[in-house]
């Protein structure tokens, strides 16, 4: 029971402490860091339970609200940071007014109207002019139209090619001519065939 007893002051002296640590921590990144390194969580890990950028948390811990968006956003990161390490979310945003108000920072409470882009370094730099890009772009234009013309002309020269020979099919389609050419009579003699026609 003795064993038991001193686990259960050790483990309160323990949280004592971790209280103490948050409560002097002077500015509510730095308790809500203290807060989840006490819980042993990582940024990654509230970055996927928050949706909240990992770059975004680490500006929070470090105080530095002019890398977040602003306005709303800046006390929604927070209280969504505050609520994930157990944190009490309504002290967070007191906190982080007061730290405002005493740092003369309400500046970057407002929104932010110009987004972060983040840089993308890549192994070849471009070297290409824009010259040399609206002359590729108007070469490429002209090649296609030339040859959009050329199936054009093209299609219509042989609907011109197949448009008589259509039309003499429907003209021998619509005379009678007689089954028998000129060179054999319908009605046989009973006489002697000449030959000689033939030849």
């Amino acid at each position: 029971m003795q064993k038991k007893w001193e686990l259960y002051v050790r483990s309160q002296s323990t949280n004592q402490r971790q209280e103490e640590r948050l409560e002097m921590a002077a500015s509510i990144g730095e308790q809500l860091r203290l807060a989840r390194e006490a819980r042993g969580i990582g940024l990654r890990e509230i970055c996927d339970q928050t949706r909240i950028s990992v770059h975004y948390l680490e500006a929070i811990e470090a105080n530095d609200y002019k890398r977040l968006p602003g306005g709303v956003f800046n006390r929604s990161f927070i209280k969504a940071y505050a609520k994930c390490v157990g944190y009490p979310e309504h002290d967070a945003i007191e906190a982080y007014t007061r730290y405002l108000r005493e740092h003369g920072d309400e500046s970057t409470d407002e929104v932010n109207t110009h987004p972060f882009h983040s840089k993308v370094y890549t192994d070849t730099p471009a070297t290409r002019s824009p010259l040399l890009t609206v002359v590729l772009a108007i070469l490429i234009l002209a090649i296609l139209t030339a040859a959009a013309l050329a199936a054009l002309h093209w299609f219509q020269k042989r609907a011109q090619v197949t448009s008589p020979r259509s039309e003499m099919f429907f003209a021998l389609s619509q005379t009678h001519a007689p089954m028998y050419n000129g060179l054999t009579s319908a009605t046989t003699d009973s006489g002697a065939h000449d030959h000689s026609r033939y030849f």
